[in-house]
């Protein structure tokens, strides 16, 4: 058998009568058209990841940011002197990124790519640590945050970092401002606000947090920085929310960390860190190396990585530009707001984030109204017996008694699809209500999300952790 044997031949040969090695490194070679087969046909089982509505990241990419991550995949990105020009359009693509953030000076600001905003935003935070420290602070550090992604809770826990997250309050479902003072102290290197949250979609309010901040150093003498994390929405606001202060028109934001893995239209494994200014990066996070053949500074948590992510978000961003991506953007928001509307009209549902570009990304989310026999999670096994994978999660904690659904719409996901899930969440509320269970599926009964984190923090005076003075 020679080794571009067709179709089929590769289902009669002797080493698909058996299954795929499983067990054990194995011992014997196999034709590399066996091998693909064999990988092929069992990541048939996957799902269709443009019918997950529960990733937040890139599901689609045209066909020639796809030759373009195939022509590069070999260039080592952390190899700056034998790969120039990788290293040139990261730089690009990091001015590009300080203009559209608003920083003062893009030409001199410091920033760079990653694997994704989770690295992106651990840069961010070691980055305000160096710079508490060299303040001259000491004992245990903090940082202010409300209902985070999981990142900051490794943050946390990797480098010995306190989490004070603000419990959700009255029907809040975002970081409230005015309880963000009662959580500072001495000790606090960053708040962090989350423009685009991970529960709902909604975007906090970065300049409600940094006014807050900045009554507390008119009256205590703190002076805390912001980072940040718009992993979701860095890409999304700045073209179609353009008078929404939240970046580095705030003098109080220091840092910024986006994927372009989700909402910037790069391929997996995009991620950035942006500072205001250069003296924002403390030279401690700074190493330089010169084994692979000159000398050369880095930053990031990994060192080898492919350079085609940044080279398909250069592409992306000189391909779109602000006029492209203002449009691609709109269009999926207004796909958002139909879908909305559609829930809305569906069943006992009560939207929590409509599609709204002025307050999250591009997703719905909503609860279920009381009274009904049967759960979200009920709805979402019957969504993923049609192919959609929609989470259903309870909220953080004070509201984790309450259990919501949120779809995330990203590019590609059209109209026609919209129509074709509603379609589909009006099928499963019918079966629901001919065949009502005994039982309504819980989180754990559904393979649902559950959560982990670190508890929010009450507020001082009542349990706090770390109470503060202020």
């Amino acid at each position: 058998m020679s080794d571009d044997a067709s179709l089929e031949d590769i289902f009669a040969v002797p080493a698909m009568g058996g299954g795929a090695p499983k067990e054990g490194f194995p011992e014997k070679e196999m034709f590399s058209d066996v091998a693909y087969q064999l990988v092929h046909d069992e990541l048939m089982l996957d799902g269709v990841s443009r019918m997950n509505l529960a990733t937040f990241c890139t599901t689609w990419i045209d066909d020639k940011a796809r030759r373009l991550m195939a022509e590069t995949v070999d260039k080592n990105i952390v190899d700056k002197d034998e790969y120039p020009q990788t290293a040139a359009l990261e730089q690009r693509c990091v001015r590009m990124l300080a203009d559209l953030w608003h920083a003062p000076d893009p030409a001199s600001t410091r920033g760079t790519s990653t694997t994704g905003s989770s690295e992106a935003a651990m840069l961010g935070g070691l980055a305000a640590k160096f710079r508490w420290r060299a303040r001259g602070g000491t004992g245990t550090p903090n940082f202010v945050c409300g209902p985070v992604q999981v990142c900051w809770e490794k943050f946390a826990r990797y480098f010995d970092v306190e989490i004070r997250q603000i419990p959700l309050s009255g029907d809040r479902l975002t970081m409230d401002p005015d309880q963000v003072a009662a959580y500072c102290d001495e000790n606090t290197i960053m708040v962090v606000p989350t423009f685009g949250q991970t529960f709902t979609g909604l975007f906090e309010d970065v300049a409600g947090v940094s006014a807050a901040l900045d009554e507390l150093q008119r009256r205590t003498g703190l002076d805390i920085p912001i980072h940040v994390d718009a992993a979701s929405g860095g890409f999304l606001a700045p073209f179609t929310a353009p008078d929404l202060a939240w970046d580095f028109r705030l003098p109080r934001v220091k840092s910024i960390n986006a994927s372009g893995h989700k909402t910037g239209h790069a391929p997996l494994g995009a991620g950035w860190a942006i500072w205001r200014e250069a003296a924002d990066l403390p030279e401690e996070l700074v190493f330089n190396v010169n084994y692979l053949g000159g000398d050369m500074a880095t930053f990031n948590l990994n060192f080898s990585r492919p350079g085609s992510q940044a080279i398909t978000s250069y592409y992306e961003f000189i391909r779109l530009g602000r006029i492209g991506y203002t449009r691609l953007q709109t269009a999926i928001y207004s796909v958002a707001r139909h879908l909305a509307q559609g829930i809305a009209q569906a069943g006992p549902f009560e939207v929590i984030h409509d599609g709204d570009p002025q307050r999250g990304i591009t997703a719905v989310s909503w609860g279920l109204a009381g009274g009904q026999d049967f759960s979200l999670y009920d709805l979402s096994d019957r969504l993923r017996a049609r192919g959609w994978l929609v989470a259903a999660y309870p909220l953080p904690d004070d509201r984790g008694d309450e259990t919501i659904m949120r779809a995330v719409l990203r590019h590609g996901f059209t109209h026609d699809m919209a129509d074709l899930f509603l379609a589909d969440v009006d099928r499963g509320l019918q079966h629901l209500a001919a065949h009502r269970p005994k039982t309504p599926l819980t989180s754990e009964d559904g393979g649902g999300f559950t959560h982990n984190a670190t508890a929010a923090v009450p507020l001082p005076g009542a349990g706090s952790q770390g109470k503060a003075p202020f």
